[in-house]
């Protein structure tokens, strides 16, 4: 198995990873909204298109 980060061989101390630099890697992508976990909950769904809705209106607003 390798490390879905960096490829390199897995170490068991920090498997799936081949080592806790790549393994905080991936927990920053999941800090930073890189990965999701896919919902089919309506109030989710409405919440998203809320938010990107909001997000274009201030894109709108700045001066480019």
């Amino acid at each position: 198995m390798s490390c879905p980060i960096c490829s390199k061989p897995t170490d068991a101390e920090y498997r799936p990873f081949c080592s806790k630099r790549c393994a905080d890697i991936d927990l920053a992508k999941w800090f930073g909204g890189n990965y999701a976990v896919p919902s089919t909950d309506p109030e989710d769904m409405e919440k998203a298109a809320e938010e990107t809705i909001r997000h274009l209106e201030e894109q709108q607003r700045k001066p480019h």
